[in-house]
């Protein structure tokens, strides 16, 4: 079984618990929910998972 699939997997899964911290942190701070709260979370975890699933490309390439 490749690996890959098993990284991607924990870190999926990772990803939603953040980005719900993450939110729940600025609406905190904010003092009340945002009403479109599913968008702003969408581009949040989008952001994590371009970023996360880059960096795991990036490490599992093989070396020239």
């Amino acid at each position: 079984m490749n690996l890959e699939v098993i990284y991607y997997t924990f870190v999926a899964a990772g990803l939603y618990f953040v980005s719900d911290w993450i939110l729940d942190r600025i609406e905190v701070s904010r003092g009340e929910r945002f009403k479109n709260r599913s968008i702003i979370f969408f581009v949040i975890i989008l952001v994590l998972a371009f970023i996360s699933f880059g960096f795991i490309n990036y490490i599992s390439l093989p070396s020239e």
